[in-house]
């Protein structure tokens, strides 16, 4: 761990109130400057590595938004993050971890063939009996929490069903990579079949290659480095096969992990040229705006846009979904109270650390409905998921979908 890092932090508190955990708890061992004193105590030996300690750590969300927010660009959430990859990378992966991330996530039909008997418990009417009944509070809290979260599962992971390329729609403007994320491909199939959509309709070709892996973001939150840095040779290796202009993400999670790759892999200059190529998907088609607003039929809706942190505090991207959805004929734009605020999925955080997620997703609830909307726009995954599953419970009335959804539905009906 770097330590410049850890005494570049002057105790200003201007990350308190960013911070979900403070907001939450108003302790200072939950704060960012709280964990980044923790942090350099340790490293001088003055305090041990308690499970107290750890738990305090643990609580860490890692959204960074503690670093947005900071005058000295300290990022508490990195550090923990560092601490953690350490700690593992001397104490090692668990059994479970390591089947996990070595023998499940590298491998795409492995991955896809894991989520057959979810499909069957959802089509056979299993899932709806085990629901109505109750079954699941019998069980362990976070495995009760995983099947809440499960929406309804695609026929078909979209890996199986698109092609490798899709042809431009008229005049070949370039030609881009398309980063297919797993839970994408896995979960949120229609998104990203909006993206290429989108793209085609805008003159790219684009190019989806198969054998692509998982972003390594999995990896890099279990502390497992050589399983990231694996993944990240193995995609730098099989887009490197592309001529293409740009790489595009439509997974807020994908895109901070695939710009990272300059950092993880800092000696490898194919690394760099790779993470430099890497685009969010608002962030190529806010270049396209005038020309894509030429495309599009109203949509007479109220709608507001949820920042992942992600986006907003990992890459820096504000302006570009706001552009989009505001230039939609017929939109009624709600900018949403503390809209970068993180909604409390943060990966696995959700299942990890249950009864803090739902404080953290109840004040995102509120701002929601306090917004007036009628659909919440969002473009992460893990955001889709945790907001899924409050909107059911709490605000049913009110709709959710992908930035790429939207936009793609207001081109659809100007077919």
């Amino acid at each position: 761990m770097d330590y410049v890092k850890l005494i570049n932090c002057m105790r200003c508190g201007m990350c308190l109130p960013t911070c979900p955990t403070y907001k939450e708890t108003f302790l200072e061992t939950a704060s960012p400057r709280g964990r980044v004193a923790l942090l350099k105590k340790m490293h001088d030996g003055d305090l041990d590595q308690s499970e107290r300690l750890l738990e305090f750590l643990s609580l860490c969300l890692d959204c960074q938004a503690c670093a947005s927010a900071c005058p000295c660009g300290v990022n508490a959430g990195e550090l923990v993050a560092e601490f953690t990859c350490e700690r593992k990378t001397a104490h090692g992966l668990s059994f479970l971890e390591q089947q996990i991330l070595h023998n499940l996530v590298p491998h795409p039909d492995r991955l896809e063939h894991s989520l057959a008997p979810l499909r069957l418990y959802q089509r056979s009417g299993l899932q709806k009996l085990v629901r109505t009944l109750g079954v699941l509070k019998m069980f362990p809290k976070p495995l009760e929490r995983m099947e809440g979260l499960l929406p309804t599962l695609p026929p078909r992971p979209l890996r199986r069903e698109i092609s490798e390329v899709t042809p431009a729609i008229g005049t070949e403007r370039g030609t881009v990579g398309f980063f297919l994320g797993c839970v994408m491909s896995l979960i949120f199939s229609d998104a990203s079949r909006a993206t290429i959509t989108l793209l085609s309709a805008l003159g790219y070709r684009v190019i989806t290659p198969r054998h692509q892996v998982c972003c390594g973001a999995p990896h890099m939150l279990s502390g497992d480095l050589a399983g990231l840095k694996d993944a990240a040779h193995h995609n730098i290796d099989i887009f490197g096969e592309y001529p293409v202009d740009f790489i595009v993400t439509d997974c807020g999670g994908c895109g901070a992990e695939l710009k990272k790759y300059r950092h993880h892999l800092e000696d490898d200059p194919t690394a760099a040229r790779f993470s430099a190529q890497i685009r969010d998907i608002s962030q190529l088609l806010a270049l396209h705006g005038e020309e894509l607003r030429t495309k599009m039929t109203e949509l007479p809706l109220k709608v507001t846009y949820h920042d992942p942190c992600h986006i907003a505090h990992c890459q820096g991207i504000r302006t570009e979904p706001r552009e989009l959805l505001k230039m939609i004929p017929g939109i009624s734009y709600r900018e949403l109270d503390c809209a970068d605020s993180c909604c409390g999925s943060a990966g696995t955080y959700n299942i990890a650390h249950t009864d803090m997620s739902d404080l953290i997703l109840s004040r995102k609830l509120d701002s929601i409905r306090a917004s007036g909307a009628e659909l919440v726009v969002t473009s992460n995954p893990g955001c889709l998921l945790q907001l899924k599953k409050g909107l059911a419970e709490q605000l049913p009335d009110v709709r959710l979908m992908h930035l790429t959804e939207v936009l793609a539905q207001s081109l659809a009906t100007n077919q």
